[in-house]
């Protein structure tokens, strides 16, 4: 499981706080949050955005009803559980040789079980008779190197022929081609369109990055009125970037109404949930310092936890603050020296950190650092 992003965290953030003229409120606990969390990936997210894996603790995400009641997945799960491109139609239980059934479909049949040249040799004829569905799946097979040699190359002379053809998948696989100007020429405002037409056809991931570049065009009160919606409909299908980005502007944005202002902190837990671990230190900030609802040591120490054990180095930080302090949990002197370590070298310093760690005993320390060794060996 990869670390996600932190500069779009940084970047909605600092948004929220200057362009909407509001001061967001950040305890003495959670100073230095979005400075420090890492390079860890581009803002522009993919298909990997939406990995939605239940969180250590075992517990499944709540959100709100109101917004989540028509939410369809982002993505397909094959029998052997590869994440795998969706379909236009059911396509698992088809027969594979039945001429009666649409190629097309077939096509996806065959990939969704993992024949990837019988895919290629359905979907191709299909694909240069001109359709979008077709198009996306050959374009898929080239991207991914499945049944074929991987040619990028080609892979996006077929996501934009698809994309041409309205295929929402090919649109946003094709826009962000354009936006990197990688087997393409590089085309922004292609692109914006690309996004956009793709993001109203109700692709999430396009939504998500649609909704970033509204508030990235639009700086203040517009902007966020109008990616909100986008951030909304991204987060329902379980974008965790999108859930996460949906909790900091109802928590943190000027004239959000009470009811959704009051979701905060459901739709941090459920991108949390979803594994994304700026989320997670997020939420046990919040829960630490009672932000969005109640305080909850013992919660925010597990969500705490759960971030620094993902290689989050603030998390590292505050766990060890919370170790020496005894929040959410008993004391642990050689727990806190052991997360200080780890986190100091990743490069974040903490005197007050490195005054306890100085103060304890020689025993102390060495088993601090054998423990923080064996992490850094997992």
């Amino acid at each position: 499981m990869r670390n996600r992003t932190n500069i779009f965290a940084a970047f909605l953030l600092l948004f929220l706080a200057n362009a909407t003229n509001l001061t967001v409120e950040i305890s003495a606990f959670a100073q230095d949050n979005s400075a420090a969390k890492g390079d860890q990936s581009d803002a522009i997210k993919d298909d990997d955005a939406a990995e939605a894996v239940a969180s250590e603790s075992g517990e499944m995400p709540t959100t709100a009803d109101e917004i989540t009641s028509e939410a369809e997945p982002v993505y397909e799960i094959a029998p052997d559980g590869r994440r795998i491109l969706p379909s236009p139609t059911s396509g698992l239980g088809l027969p594979l040789i039945d001429t009666s059934i649409d190629a097309t479909k077939r096509a996806y049949g065959a990939y969704q079980r993992g024949f990837y040249l019988t895919a290629m040799d359905l979907a191709l004829s299909r694909a240069q008779l001109g359709d979008p569905a077709a198009q996306t799946l050959v374009g898929e097979l080239f991207s991914e190197g499945l049944g074929v040699s991987r040619n990028l190359k080609e892979a996006a002379f077929w996501y934009g022929q698809a994309a041409q053809g309205g295929d929402s998948s090919a649109q946003f696989k094709y826009a962000i081609m354009l936006l990197e100007g990688k087997y393409v020429e590089r085309d922004a405002v292609k692109a914006r369109e690309m996004m956009g037409k793709a993001a109203d056809a109700g692709n999430a991931f396009a939504q998500f990055n649609h909704a970033q570049a509204l508030l990235a065009e639009h700086p203040g009160a517009l902007g966020i009125k109008r990616a909100l919606p986008y951030f909304e409909k991204a987060a329902a299908k379980g974008v965790a970037d999108a859930q996460y980005a949906l909790a900091q502007i109802y928590m943190n944005s000027l004239g959000i109404d009470a009811e959704k202002r009051a979701q905060a902190r459901e739709w941090m837990r459920s991108a949390a949930r979803n594994n994304y671990d700026t989320a997670q230190l997020d939420l046990a900030i919040w829960l630490i310092d009672g932000k969005g609802g109640d305080k909850d040591y013992e919660e925010g120490f597990r969500w705490m936890e759960i971030a620094a054990n993902r290689g989050n180095v603030v998390a590292q930080n505050r766990l060890g603050i919370l170790y020496v302090n005894a929040i959410g949990t008993r004391p642990d002197p050689i727990e806190a020296a052991k997360w200080h370590i780890l986190s100091k070298r990743a490069g974040y310093n903490d005197p007050e950190l490195d005054d306890f760690y100085q103060g304890l005993t020689e025993e102390e320390q060495k088993q601090a650092l054998d423990r923080a060794n064996k992490f850094s060996r997992r």
